[in-house]
């Protein structure tokens, strides 16, 4: 009958069953940063593609959120050429999260 609503687990690549969602939304908020750092300095794509070493038609890419074609690595990488420290955080996960995945992995 109509419409169902759903509330959203926080990852949108989860909620829409995609490969990988978790490195999926990383990238996107990765990306994010990254054309946050351009706009504020004020950059032109092309200019952004010299600073990070690619062409123009991979800056509108990384703005429009297609990111297939980038790895975290090379994500990373712009990074460090606009200027920023990358950290990399590694923790436990938390209980729940942990006893989620172990009843989908077993099923």
């Amino acid at each position: 009958m109509g419409n169902e609503i759903k509330k959203s687990s926080g990852n949108v690549f989860k909620d829409l069953v995609l490969d990988n969602p978790e490195e999926r939304l990383a990238k996107a908020k990765i990306a994010s940063m990254i054309y946050d750092i351009i706009e504020e300095r004020n950059l032109t794509q092309k200019e952004a593609g010299l600073i990070l070493g690619v062409n123009q038609p991979k800056i509108s890419a990384l703005r429009n959120g297609k990111l297939d074609g980038f790895s975290m690595d090379r994500l990373f990488s712009f990074l460090r050429a606009l200027d920023q420290d990358v950290d990399i955080v590694i923790h436990p996960k938390k209980q729940h999260e942990a006893r989620l995945n172990l009843a989908y992995a077993n099923g």
